[in-house]
């Protein structure tokens, strides 16, 4: 099969007050990407000029691009291949429509036959999404999440590119993946199924070629052949009919954490009287992974297994890692990918409200260990199916299923986000929690009451729990499928029950519950919590002009999509800290609010492994400059709930439950011996190996002295937690003394921390007088007190640490310099938030 690949420069046509305009553009891009290249319009992150940009789309645009065939372009069947056409297109060759596109998660082909006498025009036209989806919802009242404009449902494009409480409403449209011109010769590999089973030292590969071949031939073979990482060569060969490869001694993928990932280059050949004919390639790890649910003592597990270990999935939500897609690039996408490595992830959830992500963001999680919760694209919305958007639906799964079917981190396909808690928890069925689980309060999350009609619902079963089950079985068949996030299973049976299935927490935030919450409950898999937190100084100056730096202001708010969340974060703020002094100190502790919240979470759900066996927080990455839940922002900047996050997702944690005033309720009219003040110790262990060690614990004054202290010996076995005995401390003054923990084996401190008994704003902090010391790739800090959450940094660069956001006992840590440079840098702690400094 040869390609003539179209990508590059073609020609922008549009209307623009009247004046039509025509503009040099590229492909794979945008119309704003083009837009902005040629300063058609303004930076639509800048301030509010998001609504500019969003009146833009009422126009139709059209790209077209002159090019000439080479003479030597091979025979056969041509056709016109658009990997990525967002959204509503038609489709134009030397004059004549060829086609028309209505689906931006699916490849489109379109026969060419006769069209290519040697000069040749194509010219897409791309229809207004907002014209589109307003006559849509004037036809199917299409409806769903209040954040995003109605219609959206509609329209197999991103949701998120029409409003979301995180993200603007910018939806662009244009060329947005790689278009070519294929010569398909008369008989060709289409693609290939792989099935493995393993036994002891050998994993046996079933190959399943699907080929298009001439009517009528014989003499077709295919030929397989398997490279390890190391160049060994394992060989078969069979019919169409499929065939068995074996590989002996395999080397087994792993998430990451539980092993090593190696990928073995699968070519499979089709053959013509034993010469080649086409080809086709992949990498593959070799495993077994499943979701494993079993019936026990608390109700029904639900647990990522691999190679028959269970894992306990440490991660974060991915959401589009920009709103103008062509900004997204494979180099980009490995560094966040990697920062979910630096930070101990082993899983990471593609929600269902965006896009298929690009082969090469597989690719990485398939190099790094992570594991994949691959969402199908649907989220918080109302479906109303007619033959046609059904059709259309089910050639968009099938051509991702086969597309991600191959991928060794590839953990299991999910229907949708929320659609089946939405659609029980607001219609007319019930609102109680016998019916939605007792996780009832997470309805609060904002979605309004709805009359769905009897042919919705059942819509909803045809297209989650009939047609997409066995489209995965049919194509994917050793990939588990899941019908929605959260769900126990499907068929609306208390989606959201904290017995079952996979859950979204949100009595913390939308609730505005205490951090403490978490503890109430004991869910199997956390697939959805987080907490909100503003982003970095610089990131913030992005996008503000110095009159906007207030989080109230006009400006801030338009980068705040989610209702009242400026001031919840503040509400928030006045229960833990002083009142800050200046704006920088209120994007410092709005992020340390962000981090405790998570860590409370995170921390309680590793204490109870086995119970709960995931922990994947809301949410990993930001698509613009904005105030959200995400733990890295749009620029790449850490927040503190990453930094905390390599620490609480660390393979060996230990952590502490303590008991305080700030856990039962402050009340600074109480005497504080009326409060316990205890903390109960556990530690959790996710390696293969018992670990050895030494617990130590000390009580401490402001100073760091230490009041008493003690130690525990213990051995954690492997994949499991551990509780210690409970430590009280009656005569401890809860807002002067706290408490530090720390677990040493063979010789290092392989995790630590400190818990006081109220909050920070109660603390009596003594001044720790931090000092810095920089060398070229390292950084020192000293303190001569208590410092809680210590931040190191820098004025006018970008640096990420290898820790930060840490607590110091009146001693110093080094911290190596991982990227970036030094510049102005500076230190900060929980102490200095309302204190001018």
């Amino acid at each position: 099969m040869t390609k003539y690949s179209l990508n590059g420069q073609w020609i922008l046509n549009y209307i623009n007050n009247g004046a039509a305009e025509t503009l040099p553009a590229q492909a794979p891009g945008s119309v704003y990407a083009d837009l902005l290249a040629n300063g058609k319009m303004d930076d639509p992150y800048w301030r509010d000029n998001e609504l500019q940009a969003l009146e833009l789309m009422e126009n139709d645009y059209a790209y077209s691009k002159h090019f000439i065939m080479p003479q030597d372009f091979a025979g056969g069947k041509l056709r016109l291949v658009c990997e990525g056409l967002d959204t509503i297109a038609d489709i134009h060759v030397n004059g004549k429509h060829v086609g028309y596109a209505d689906n931006m998660h699916r490849i489109w082909k379109f026969d060419l036959d006769g069209l290519l006498p040697g000069e040749n025009v194509i010219k897409i036209t791309f229809r207004s999404p907002l014209k589109y989806i307003r006559q849509q919802d004037a036809l199917f009242h299409a409806d769903g999440s209040p954040d995003a404009m109605r219609g959206f449902p509609r329209i197999r494009k991103a949701h998120c590119m029409f409003g979301w409480d995180w993200g603007a409403r910018l939806p662009d449209a244009g060329i947005w993946k790689d278009i070519y011109i294929e010569s398909v010769p008369e008989a060709s590999l289409d693609d290939v199924l792989i099935i493995q089973e393993h036994k002891a030292s050998l994993a046996s590969l079933f190959i399943k070629p699907e080929a298009s071949l001439p009517p009528g031939g014989c003499g077709w073979t295919v030929e397989a052949v398997a490279a390890s990482p190391s160049g060994a060569e394992f060989k078969s060969h069979g019919s169409l009919d499929g065939f068995s490869l074996g590989i002996d001694n395999p080397e087994l993928w792993y998430p990451n954490g539980y092993g090593a990932q190696p990928l073995y280059l699968i070519s499979v050949t089709l053959l013509k009287d034993g010469a080649p004919v086409d080809c086709w390639s992949r990498r593959i790890g070799l495993r077994t992974a499943t979701v494993r649910r079993e019936r026990d003592e608390w109700g029904e597990s639900f647990e990522f297994c691999v190679n028959g270990i269970s894992i306990f999935a440490m991660g974060a939500d991915y959401i589009p890692e920009d709103h103008i897609l062509s900004r997204i690039n494979a180099e980009r996408t490995k560094i966040l990918l990697e920062d979910c490595v630096k930070a101990n992830m082993n899983c990471i959830r593609v929600w269902g409200g965006a896009f298929y992500p690009h082969d090469y963001f597989y690719d990485v999680c398939d190099e790094l260990g992570l594991l994949v919760w691959q969402d199908f694209m649907f989220a918080c919305a109302i479906i109303e199916l007619t033959p046609e958007f059904k059709e259309n639906i089910k050639q968009e799964l099938i051509c991702n299923i086969k597309r991600l079917r191959h991928h060794a981190s590839l953990g299991l396909f999910c229907g949708n986000n929320e659609m089946e808690w939405q659609m029980l928890s607001t219609s007319d069925l019930s609102l109680e929690s016998d019916i939605l689980g007792k996780n009832s309060k997470s309805v609060q999350i904002g979605y309004k009451k709805w009359n769905y009609t009897p042919k919705q619902f059942g819509d909803y079963f045809r297209l989650f729990e009939e047609l997409m089950p066995s489209l995965v079985l049919k194509h994917a068949p050793q990939t588990f499928y899941w019908p929605a996030s959260p769900s126990s299973g499907g068929s609306f049976d208390k989606p959201n029950d904290e017995t079952r299935g996979d859950s979204h927490f949100w009595d913390v935030w939308h609730g505005e519950r205490p951090f403490s919450a978490y503890r109430d409950y004991f869910f199997r898999f956390a697939s959805e919590f987080g907490f909100q937190s503003f982003p970095d100084i610089k990131t913030v100056n992005s996008f503000t002009l110095p009159e906007d730096r207030n989080v109230f202001s006009y400006v801030f708010e338009k980068h705040q999509r989610n209702n009242s969340a400026n001031g919840i974060i503040l509400k928030y703020l006045g229960q833990n800290y002083l009142y800050p002094s200046n704006f920088e100190q209120v994007i410092y502790a709005s992020q340390l609010l962000q981090a405790d919240a998570v860590k409370y979470g995170v921390e309680h759900f590793r204490r109870n492994r086995g119970r709960c066996m995931g922990a994947v927080y809301w949410q990993l990455n930001d698509c613009w400059p904005v105030s959200s839940w995400a733990s890295i922002d749009y620029f790449g900047r850490w927040k503190a709930l990453h930094y905390y996050a390599k620490r609480f997702f660390a393979p060996v944690l230990l952590s502490a439950c303590e008991e305080g005033y700030l856990t039962q309720g402050a009340d600074v009219n109480r005497e504080s011996t009326v409060y316990e003040k205890s903390a109960k110790l556990s530690v959790s262990n996710e390696t293969l190996e018992s670990v050895k060690g030494t617990v130590k614990w000390a009580l401490r004054d402001a100073c760091a002295k230490v009041l008493s202290c003690g130690s525990f010996e213990c051995e954690i076995p492997p994949l499991s937690s551990l509780w210690l005995e409970k430590l009280d401390f009656p005569q401890a003054d809860m807002h002067s003394n706290y408490l530090s923990f720390e677990l040493e084996s063979k010789g290092s401190i392989i995790s630590s921390g400190t818990v006081m008994f109220c909050p920070p704003k109660h603390f009596k902090f003594v001044d720790a007088q931090l000092e810095l010391i920089a060398s070229e790739d390292e950084i020192t800090v000293k303190s001569s007190a208590y410092a809680k959450s210590v931040n190191i940094y820098s004025i006018d660069s970008d640096i990420l640490l290898s820790d930060n956001f840490f607590d110091l006992n009146s001693d110093e840590k080094t911290v190596k310099i991982l990227r970036g440079s030094l510049g102005d840098i500076r230190v900060r702690s929980a102490a200095d938030i309302g204190r001018a400094k």
